[in-house]
Order: C-alpha cells, then structure tokens, then sequence
C-alpha cells in the first residue's frame, strides 16, 4: 500500500472523538496525517466536544479533550494531499463561514479527490457547495442543508456510512467503522491478515 497524505480540517469544539479516532487510525495504518485549523499553527491546540446519545431528542455536549494541530493551516495547498477528512462536532458551521476553507474544500472537490466528512461535516461539503447531485449521510439535524445543498439525504442508522464517488459520509461517531473502511478503500488501503 502508497502510503497517502490526509488533510483533517477542523476547529474549535470539534467532536472529540470524531478528530481523535480517525487521525490515529490511519496515522496507525501508516498514512501522513495533517490537522490544521484557519489561523492556527503546527503545535496550537483547538477544543473538542464530546456529544453523546443518551436517551434524549438529540446528543447531549460536553467538554472534551484539546487536541494538538500538527501542520499549520496557512500553509496547506490541495495539490499536496491525496484526500480531505472533515469530523463534525460545531467546528464545520463556523469553518463554513471562512471563504478560504470553502475555496480548499472546492478545489479537494474539482480535483476528484477523496472526501471523508461525518456528522456535522457535510455541512461544510453543503456551504461548499460540492454535493449537488450525490447521495450524503450527515446528522439528522443536518439533513436540511444537505437537501438545500442539491444532495440526496442518505438516511442511515447511527453506525452506517454511504460512498458516492469520492465522498464517504456518516451520519455519527458510532459510524467510524463502516465510514473509515470506507475511506480507506477509496484511498486504496488494503489491510491483510
């Protein structure tokens, strides 16, 4: 297996596990793996949430873990990475707010390449404006947006995932598996016994 460089976009109150868990996994897998965040440097530190399903209408939010960046934002280009990861949590709805991760996340999109985005993510993909015409799994509380967006909403259970050319999508955190098997075939990680 090509070993491939990731791109993990992310922000203040990301969920945690949605940044941590990918980002070691297929750090583990032995994939480069850069977590930048706009206006912030390699060694900076971004706040995660933790968000839970514990019997109510919707998740519940906790404080979670920092999570230390490990490339600086300002000098990531598209042309250097292979794929674009983007974890939910609250980060995706202020990160769709900044035209210069729009315009990374269009050109990731142009380029063809893969897109791994879960939970909240496709928010960003739907501000983008990237996902017109494919089918996309996000929260539930996001499915307006994705529909808005011109997707079809893939409703999935909470540990389910979708591939659509190159986006990979899930709906939450329980998706990891299903949603990072997923995108480890796009990437074209093969992992034997």
């Amino acid at each position: 297996m090509a070993a491939k460089r990731i791109l993990l976009l992310a922000g203040d109150f990301v969920e945690d596990y949605e940044i941590m868990v990918p980002f070691q996994m297929l750090t583990m897998v032995g994939h480069t793996v850069h977590a930048v965040s706009p206006g912030k440097a390699a060694g900076d530190q971004i706040a995660t949430a933790i968000h839970d399903f514990e019997g109510h209408q919707t998740y519940t939010e906790k404080r979670g873990h920092n999570f230390t960046l490990n490339a600086a934002y300002a000098d990531v280009k598209e042309a250097d990475y292979d794929a674009l990861l983007i974890p939910g949590g609250r980060a995706p709805e202020q990160l769709g707010t900044d035209a210069s991760v729009l315009d990374l996340v269009r050109a990731f999109a142009a380029a063809g390449k893969p897109i791994a985005a879960v939970c909240h993510g496709p928010q960003l993909l739907a501000a983008a404006g990237v996902i017109a015409g494919r089918k996309i799994s996000a929260y539930p509380a996001c499915r307006a947006e994705v529909i808005l967006a011109g997707a079809d909403y893939a409703t999935l259970p909470m540990d389910g995932a979708v591939t659509d050319g190159p986006f990979v999508t899930g709906p939450a955190w329980p998706a990891h598996p299903a949603w990072i098997a997923q995108f480890l075939t796009l990437l074209g990680t093969r992992i034997e016994p």
